[in-house]
């Protein structure tokens, strides 16, 4: 295969890594980034933290170009609308269409939304402008703010609005994050939120949301209702997959890929919309994270050179990496806990606020958790790279 044009739908993380990457290895063809919103590509975890407090500026979060990308052509405020796989044509939100020799799908997840929930008030944490909408919100006087969700995007907002000092509530059907932490974790980093001044409600869901021209008013399934003024929903992301309906690729939750990420002849994905077998862990999953979108997003640039000749970089295997920071804590996951058949305190505690866990499933080691103990999660991090035993683990 030829590659003289390649088009990279998702001005995102993943697809400036992966276009930073074509430049890096070698590619000087034509070098077309995609992108739906007006902007070209920054950081989101800022988001939920830095720009919804007003503690920077929007410009701020803007990601660094590096010079490689001068002479790429950017289409921004232009969605791709369809994508044919045997020809490599792309439809755009403007009319045109065009072909290409190379594509790469970066083209992240959006939040899931809860019906009724339209209306004045009620948030989504995804975009610049959903950050800069929710921190104008939030500076309404005497604002009573309810997240409905406890992933990590809901304890960040959590935590910033409560550094700011508004009223909080948190819902969550189980515990927050338990789908990832396991229970008892959850319940830990629900405690911390509770000291903190959250009102945290577990066991409950939203079930109707009241309001006449805004939001007034959460009623819960339990019956219960919570005033509030202004509402963000954290219940997850589904991926960006619907242009490429009828497109000829396998659509799963994400674009199914091998396990070098490719999707089709000329075609890979990388970032929140790839789903691919990550053979180090024995799993078919997406990842949603940053690190992940930075190492994904250059590795499939690698593989989609290799089809024109290139040094094939082989399965992407990587150990994931997270963080999140609430409170002045740095919360940060190294590996994978799903479906982790033990978690164990190794050092610290939740009352210490101050503690590493491990997670174990079969005789192997899987993940590893840090809060506020950087220094000893690297070590974790080091050791996992070399898929280490249970035993191994709890020798450290």
């Amino acid at each position: 295969m030829t590659l003289k044009s390649i088009a990279i739908v998702g001005a995102s993380l993943a697809g400036l890594n992966a276009a930073v990457a074509l430049r890096r290895e070698g590619f000087a063809g034509r070098l077309v980034i995609i992108g739906d919103e007006p902007h070209r590509p920054y950081d989101r975890p800022p988001l939920s933290k830095e720009i919804v407090r007003g503690d920077w500026p929007v410009e701020k979060a803007a990601l660094h170009i590096d010079k490689e990308l001068t002479g790429a052509e950017w289409r921004l405020g232009c969605r791709a609308e369809k994508l044919d796989v045997a020809t490599r044509k792309i439809w755009f939100s403007d009319g045109g269409a065009e072909v290409f020799d190379g594509i790469v799908i970066a083209t992240g997840s959006a939040p899931r939304r809860l019906p009724g929930a339209e209306m004045p008030g009620v948030h989504l944490l995804r975009s610049l402008e959903d950050a800069v909408a929710l921190r104008d919100d939030l500076a309404r006087p005497g604002c009573r703010l309810v997240i409905v969700g406890g992933g990590f995007i809901g304890q960040e907002v959590a935590a910033s609005a409560r550094t700011m000092g508004l009223h909080v509530t948190m819902v969550e059907q189980v515990a927050p994050a338990a789908h990832v932490l396991g229970h008892d974790i959850a319940m830990i980093m629900a405690n911390i939120h509770r000291r903190r001044g959250v009102d945290v409600r577990l066991g409950v869901a939203a079930a109707a949301f009241e309001g006449e021209g805004r939001l007034r008013r959460l009623h819960l399934s339990d019956g219960s209702a919570i005033d509030a003024d202004v509402a963000v929903l954290g219940i997850g992301v589904i991926p960006n997959t619907g242009w490429l309906e009828g497109s000829g690729l396998n659509i799963d939750n994400g674009v199914m890929c091998d396990e070098s990420c490719r999707a089709a002849p000329g075609i890979v994905a990388a970032g929140d919309v790839a789903r691919w077998p990550n053979n180090r862990y024995g799993e078919f999953r997406r990842v949603e994270h940053w690190d992940n979108a930075v190492r994904q997003g250059e590795h499939a640039a690698r593989r989609l050179l290799a089809e024109a000749g290139g040094v094939h970089p082989g399965p992407y295997a990587p150990v994931p990496w997270f963080w999140s920071d609430q409170y002045g804590l740095k919360l940060q996951l190294v590996g994978t806990p799903v479906a982790h058949d033990e978690v164990r305190l190794v050092f610290g505690s939740g009352e210490e606020e101050r503690f590493v866990a491990l997670y174990r499933r079969g005789d192997r080691l899987m993940a590893a958790l840090g809060l506020a103990a950087t220094g000893k999660l690297l070590r974790y991090r080091k050791l996992l790279e070399s898929d280490p035993s249970w035993e191994e683990a709890l020798a450290v």
